[in-house]
């Protein structure tokens, strides 16, 4: 038991020291596969027919959806903060029916669109890995 609690304590702290280590761009990466690793977890436990889990799972992602939302700057980004402000709104609908009606059709949805803005940031920092 203490070597559970161990392992515990190290991932948390390594987790911790990833965050404070990041840049702000490797954040939002951080945060999309938090979100997306979510809905895989919510998905395994609907099909588990654990629906607790599955329910909590679920209310993470869109706990880490919210906070990406809250993270535009429409100063800035301009059109494309407020495409994505849309595009996070809907995610987060379409979990919370993914939720009310155990779908895993929408879980795929909501997985696949972040998987598509992930992508889209990965992009992002390749370019300027490249221009350096």
């Amino acid at each position: 038991m203490n070597g559970a609690i161990a392992l515990k304590q190290y991932q948390q702290t390594r987790v911790h020291g990833g965050v404070m280590d990041a840049s702000p761009h490797r954040l939002i990466q951080m945060l999309l596969d938090g979100a997306m690793s979510r809905i895989l977890s919510a998905k395994a436990s609907l099909k588990q027919k654990n629906i607790a889990k599955k329910g909590e799972q679920i209310g993470n992602a869109i706990s880490i959806i919210e906070g990406l939302r809250a993270s535009l700057d429409f100063k800035v980004g301009g059109e494309l903060s407020e495409n994505l402000d849309a595009l996070y709104e809907y995610i987060a609908g379409i979990l919370l029916q993914a939720n009310i009606q155990d779908d895993v059709a929408l879980l795929d949805e909501a997985g696949k669109l972040l998987s598509e803005i992930k992508m889209g940031w990965d992009e992002i920092d390749s370019q300027a890995a490249q221009v350096k």
